[in-house]
């Protein structure tokens, strides 16, 4: 089982125990729910719920493998001394059979973990395994959290058995409000909606981050009306296929965040079941997956930029030799003409042309396979505490007097008493006007191209920004491959970001890029600062 399948299993543990509590008004009732979805949800040998309430007296309910069992399975003698010694206060193991609350059962390891009501420890719920090894922390968890969720509503409940009618929905606004407390403490974003496609929980992870909507104005509403933001069709055909299938669905989905950085997302679609098996809630659950998935592209990508650098190293000379051979004859042939060998030929205008292409055309491989052979060598340096913010200086100082592209504006923002970085000065300086050079090229008709040095915890990040035509969303996972590029043919071989993704990443470091269309497109570099 998966890392997803499990929080997915615990989600439907907690939710399903909460919705069959919510409306059980009778203590019993309660013992009995709690102690069979412990029982069967944690595979156990054995499960007791044991409280002593003032108001109803002493109640035990028992699951194990023939079902219900009767009330002689628990040691009373042993647990009325526990309840009268002061219990420990949290869940803990106990493994001596002398000491063990569950009788005429077969196992060999107990849990207890103590019900807390009103403040006072009025009871437990003690969960047996046939080994040790059957039980983990996991499981503990799963335990504690049920035990706190029949607390409350054994408390509910014995409040019911004696309060008046108009007190009730008090009361379950209160048990409301615990389960949305639960829901809520979940790491994920949630909501449920109901065969109306109505929505009827909205958990706080949800009404955060650029994608969040307030729970006030999404609970009871149209959920294709709330999330009007995302496309409909797709968006109705994953709950309906939900509803019809009643099989959970994992969607891979990505957004755009307002600074043009991508999220990744992983969104589960968890139908709920009645008694009769019949779904009547859908379960939405979406998952922030971005850096794991980063993480996934950027080992991906490091080893194909480290088999292209090993192929490129083994072919660059090979090619090169030839190359030289080429433009060497070409200009030997050029010479002949300069000196009248060809006059009597009438085709020797042609020769020169074609000879003058046929050396560009070589001196353009030449510039490709140096590039090649700049991207597959091993850049070790020599390494320095260097201040970041000089170095950005002098790239932004060499790109101004290039007076590469027409109506570029040149802005500076470098902070004050930035730490050092361990780095090699030309290596980075090469990346940063690496980074420059492309943003120039992005604005076409003019633009603001702006540097930024700044600390960002222990990190130094140099920031190259332009306000060109922006990167389009299927070519960023692209970009740093090399021999991508959209530049014109001649323009551009598709190496500069490859080697610039190599010398960041052999500095420890990152480079990460976020861009919207038709705005401009940022790249960040971040470097570890010295201690």
């Amino acid at each position: 089982m998966t890392e997803q399948d499990g929080r997915t299993n615990d989600l439907r543990f907690i939710s399903e125990l909460g919705r069959s509590l919510l409306f059980t008004i009778h203590p019993k009732r309660v013992a009995s729910r709690v102690a069979d979805a412990i029982y069967t949800g944690v595979d156990a040998k054995v499960c007791v719920f044991v409280a002593e309430l003032e108001s109803i007296g002493l109640i035990t309910c028992a699951f194990g493998e023939d079902g219900v069992i009767g009330e002689g399975s628990l040691d009373r003698t042993a647990f009325d001394k526990w309840l009268a010694f002061m219990p420990p206060q949290i869940g803990y193991s106990e493994e001596a059979a002398d000491e063990f609350f569950i009788n005429g059962v077969d196992h060999l390891h107990e849990y207890i973990s103590p019900l807390h009501i009103n403040g006072k420890i009025k009871g437990a719920i003690i969960t047996g395994f046939a080994h040790r090894e059957d039980f983990t922390d996991h499981k503990a968890r799963l335990i504690d959290a049920a035990t706190q969720m029949a607390a409350m509503s054994v408390n509910l409940s014995a409040h019911y058995e004696g309060a008046l009618n108009d007190s009730i929905n008090e009361a379950r606004e209160e048990h409301r409000k615990f389960t949305e407390a639960i829901l809520d403490t979940l790491p994920v974003s949630l909501y449920v909606v109901d065969r109306d496609y109505r929505i009827v929980t909205w958990n706080r992870h949800r009404e955060v981050g650029t994608q969040g909507i307030p729970r006030d104005i999404a609970i009871g509403r149209d959920v294709f009306d709330v999330l009007e933001k995302y496309p409909q069709g797709r968006l109705r055909e994953e709950f309906e296929r939900a509803f019809r299938t009643g099989r959970i669905e994992r969607i891979e989905q990505q957004t755009v965040a307002d600074d043009g950085s991508t999220l990744h997302w992983m969104v589960s679609k968890i139908p709920m079941k009645n008694a009769d098996g019949d779904v009547t809630h859908v379960i939405t659950v979406g998952e922030d997956v971005t850096v794991r998935v980063e993480a996934i592209h950027a080992i991906n990508r490091a080893e194909k930029l480290a088999a292209v650098g090993r192929l490129a190293a083994g072919v660059v000379h090979e090619i090169n030799n030839p190359l030289a051979t080429i433009a060497a004859c070409a200009e030997s042939l050029e010479h002949r003409i300069d000196e009248g060998s060809f006059n009597a030929s009438e085709a020797v205008d042609d020769l020169t042309e074609y000879l003058g292409l046929i050396k560009s055309e070589a001196f353009r491989c030449k510039t490709i396979t140096t590039g090649l052979l700049d991207f597959s060598r091993i850049r070790t340096g020599e390494r320095s505490h260097i201040d970041a913010g000089e170095i950005v200086r002098s790239a932004a100082n060499l790109i101004s007097h290039q007076k590469r592209g027409n109506g570029i504006d040149h802005e500076l923002e470098i902070d004050d008493d930035l730490p050092l970085v361990s780095a090699d000065g030309g290596q980075i300086q090469q990346a940063v006007i690496a980074l420059a050079t492309n943003a120039i090229d992005a604005m076409v008709d003019g633009g603001k191209l702006t540097f930024r040095v700044y600390q960002r915890g222990n990190r130094v990040v140099i920031e190259v920004a332009d306000t060109g035509s922006g990167i389009p969303q299927e070519n960023m996972s692209k970009i740093f491959e090399p021999f991508f590029t959209t530049k014109e043919v001649g323009r551009g071989t598709g190496l500069g970001l490859a080697v610039c993704y190599g010398i960041i990443s052999e500095h420890g470091g990152r480079l990460s890029v976020r861009s919207t269309v038709g705005k401009g497109t940022t790249f960040s570099i971040f470097l570890p600062a010295t201690v």
